[in-house]
């Protein structure tokens, strides 16, 4: 059974960075679509960055327009582990953060949240003004 464990959220002042990790682990099929995704309280879940395998270790990346220019997601095959750069983070971006993946096809809308059928169980980031 697959696996999503994320880590890297934490507290930090606004203007900072923090790098959040998602390992994977007991794939039967490979992830080749994923993304982070972040809730707040009161709200309802919304995709801020996807990576789609394009073709052997070639990934093409998305992100909301709230956070282009400062999130950046990564994986990294050799470890199977995604990442989401977070830069100037601001306080609307507290939230927990959750990491998704599905296998098979990645010809669906990358923020589409019913896409993903695998879960982890997320982590927290908080930033203060």
């Amino acid at each position: 059974q697959v696996q999503l464990v994320e880590s890297g959220g934490g507290s930090v002042q606004a203007g900072g960075s923090l790098r959040l990790s998602c390992v994977v682990s007991g794939e039967t099929y490979p992830l080749n679509c994923m993304g982070w995704f972040r809730q707040a309280p009161g709200k309802e879940r919304e995709g801020v960055a996807g990576i789609k395998r394009t073709g052997g270790t070639s990934h093409t990346g998305y992100a909301a327009d709230s956070v282009k220019g400062r999130y950046t997601i990564y994986k990294v095959d050799a470890s199977n582990t995604l990442y989401l750069q977070m830069n100037s983070l601001k306080p609307e971006d507290t939230a927990m953060y959750y990491c998704a993946g599905r296998s098979g096809s990645c010809n669906f809308l990358w923020s589409d949240v019913n896409e993903y059928s695998d879960w982890g169980q997320g982590t927290q980031v908080t930033v203060s003004s």
